[in-house]
């Protein structure tokens, strides 16, 4: 008996965020990872509650400040790399433009054309300048009008996230308990968030969420036990 066809669903991209999920990971999950380390160094490094929790907050706002700053530097050269790149492009093609369109060729053998269509291809691809720099702007150098990454976007993605993410490292602190428990709800939240990122971003990887969240979860307790361990043998030393 023959299987019935199995009915797959259209599943529409992510569309506009695309290039900008790496911002918000990087800057949510470092958040959450370097600021439960700094909480969790300080408090084996012995300094009292008040202390620790100035630390954090010191903490969290130069780690977003940075965050942003450096994201919008960072992705602002990038974009007039593209630019310079681009425009050095253009002269390539006003000087050069038989070099150029000769190397059209083992870019579409590369991309598996069929040898007897690649005549045809380059012709349209080379049709006219404008043509030709577009082919050359995605083939040679993979820019997307569309995946181009604004550079106040990245810097407020990345900033804020990593704001939020400092969030359960610090706000146990500002409660009159002790530094024990204080510590143990900074993990416990951070971890919790740490899986929940996990999860979440496996909404765009279409991966397995469980693995996911544990793989955060792994990095961050790895680092929190050196993080805890190095503060101690610190606080130890200074105080001998």
């Amino acid at each position: 008996m023959d299987e019935a066809p199995t009915t797959v669903l259209y599943e529409p991209h992510i569309g506009e965020s695309r290039p900008y999920w790496r911002d918000a990971v990087l800057g949510i999950n470092d958040g959450l990872v370097s600021m439960v380390l700094l909480v969790a160094g300080v408090v084996g490094g012995g300094l009292s509650r008040p202390l620790v929790l100035l630390t954090g907050v010191a903490g969290a706002l130069a780690g977003a400040i940075s965050m942003g700053a450096g994201e919008y530097l960072a992705t602002k050269s990038q974009d007039e790399v593209f630019q310079s790149e681009l425009e050095l492009e253009k002269t390539h093609i006003a000087h050069f433009r038989r070099q150029e369109v000769a190397q059209l060729y083992p870019m579409l053998r590369d991309l598996g054309v069929h040898p007897e269509d690649i005549d045809r291809t380059v012709t349209a691809l080379s049709r006219t300048d404008e043509v030709l720099l577009n082919s050359m702007k995605v083939l040679e150098f993979g820019v997307v009008s569309g995946e181009r990454r604004r550079p106040l976007t990245a810097m407020w993605m990345s900033g804020s996230l990593f704001l939020a993410g400092s969030i359960p490292s610090v706000v146990p602190f500002l409660f009159p308990i002790s530094i024990a428990v204080a510590l143990s709800w900074a993990i416990v939240m951070t971890g919790a968030a740490l899986f929940i990122v996990g999860v979440v971003k496996t909404r765009v990887t279409r991966t397995n969420p469980v693995r996911a969240g544990l793989e955060n979860l792994l990095i961050a307790g790895v680092g929190g036990i050196v993080a805890f361990l190095v503060g101690l043998a610190v606080g130890r030393s200074v105080a001998a």
